[in-house]
This record gives structure tokens, C-alpha cells and sequence, in this order.
């Protein structure tokens, strides 16, 4: 019997790539379902403009729009203020053409209500 008279070897067959596919694909369902998506702001707020670098994670988003009515997620006015002090640092996003009276107004009784920290939010400038 010479080396030629062997049958030819079959070539390995490569990975399978079935599986692999069938890993990612159960990833990204696993991280679309598992990621928290941000809730959209409870009122349109045009933020003003700073010159400075500030810091944006602050806590609890309390929203002053123009008109002046409070919001904290759905709810509104006094009720508003006792739920961002009591949900931890309170970060206050007041609109550009918001009165200084209602953004006075609002630092007192975050105050009255107890807030320790808030910050002003703004928008970086361009």
C-alpha cells in the first residue's frame, strides 16, 4: 500500500457561526430591555446660557418653565417642591425667560421645604 492509495482527509469543517450569532443577538436583547431610557422633561424649558462649566448630575430635576407653574415629574406647585426635597440634592432647571420673582419664589420655599443643595442649571455656552 503506497501514501497514494489513501483516501484524501476531509478538511475540518471551520466554527460554526450559528451560536455566536445566537450570543449577540440574546446580548442586545438583554441590554435593550435592561437599560433605563430617560423619562421626557414634564415641561419644555429653554435653560439659560453660562460661560462656566458646571456640573449637570445634580439630583432631583425640579422644572420652572415661563409661566411659573412648578413641576416635578406629574406633579405640580407646593406638592412639586416637598417631592424634589425629598428625592435628595435638587437640581433646578428654570427657563431663560422665567420672572426672577418665581425663581426667587421657588429658592424660598425649596427652602421652607427643607432642601439643603440646590443648583441652578444651565446650558454650556457654544
Amino acid at each position: 500500500m503506497t501514501p497514494f492509495d489513501l483516501p484524501p482527509r476531509r478538511r475540518m469543517a471551520g466554527e460554526p457561526i450559528v451560536p455566536m450569532i445566537n450570543v449577540v443577538f440574546l446580548l442586545l436583547v438583554f441590554f435593550l430591555l435592561t437599560a433605563q431610557i430617560a423619562p421626557p422633561d414634564p415641561v419644555d424649558v429653554v435653560l439659560p446660557i453660562a460661560n462656566a462649566e458646571a456640573d449637570t448630575s445634580a439630583g432631583a430635576a425640579l422644572y420652572l418653565p415661563a409661566d411659573g407653574d412648578i413641576a416635578f415629574g406629574d406633579l405640580r406647585g407646593d406638592d412639586a417642591i416637598r417631592a424634589a426635597v425629598a428625592a435628595g440634592p435638587v437640581a433646578l432647571r428654570a427657563d431663560a425667560g422665567a420672572d426672577a420673582r418665581d425663581l426667587a419664589d421657588v429658592l424660598a420655599r425649596l427652602a421652607a421645604a427643607g432642601a439643603e443643595q440646590v443648583s441652578l442649571q444651565t446650558e454650556g455656552a457654544l
